[in-house]
């Protein structure tokens, strides 16, 4: 796979992972080539769906925990970023959460948890929000006790991420109350919540007994 693709840039580092922007050989289109220690079940799953909030996974293979994929090279800026620069207004806030519950909803069809929501894995592209890295993500099993590996963002991870129970549908609804209250004051709810309805939203996500949470993320973008 790796032979097909030059590489123009490395992207993101860190021990258990690679991100490189990478050329396609023959047809010169850039490409994103993850490489990662850990299970890529996800990606497997997600090889050749197509949905506007979510890049396209053209290939995914894995040898003994060892991960190669290529993906769509999504052109824009990460929430991250654009924080730095200012606020979002609730409006805006409103727009980018309905779409990333629409990728959440793709993933959570199929039993997979993102487990790693925050700005820097939000690229807008255009007007649409478009959710990336799927390292962390994992299919839910049933009758587990607890997730076999500890893994997401300190502030943005659920409590059951850290061993209390296995990661749900409601873990990204979690974090995504976090990166709501991220975008509209710069805080974590903990230290500054948001004023009024997106507040009271993003106080019902963040609960620590997932079953007071939102249900799901349909349930989520009607209280949006």
């Amino acid at each position: 796979m790796e032979e097909e693709y030059e590489p123009v840039r490395l992207l993101k580092q860190t021990p258990r992972s690679s991100v490189r922007l990478v050329r396609h050989r023959s047809s010169g289109k850039r490409f994103i080539l993850r490489q990662f220690t850990g299970n890529g079940e996800v990606y497997q799953k997600l090889v050749g769906l197509s949905c506007p909030n979510l890049p396209l996974i053209m290939e995914a293979a894995e040898r003994d925990g060892d991960n190669l994929v290529v993906e769509e090279f999504i052109e824009g800026d990460n929430l991250g970023f654009l924080l730095e620069g200012a606020l979002f207004t609730p409006r805006e806030t409103r727009d980018i959460v309905r779409q990333l519950c629409q990728a959440l909803w793709v993933l959570h069809s199929m039993t997979a948890v993102h487990r790693d929501i925050k700005p820097e894995n939000v690229i807008l592209r255009g007007k649409d929000a478009v959710l990336i890295d799927f390292d962390a993500a994992r299919l839910h099993k049933p009758g587990a006790e607890t997730d076999t590996q500890v893994l997401g963002t300190t502030g943005f991870a659920a409590p059951e991420q850290y061993g209390l129970s296995q990661s749900d549908v409601r873990t990204d609804i979690y974090s995504l109350g976090v990166l709501i209250n991220v975008m509209l004051t710069g805080e974590h709810p903990s230290k500054k919540l948001a004023e009024g309805h997106m507040g009271r939203v993003v106080q019902r996500c963040t609960q620590v007994n997932p079953h007071k949470r939102y249900k799901d993320v349909l349930h989520l973008m009607e209280a949006v």
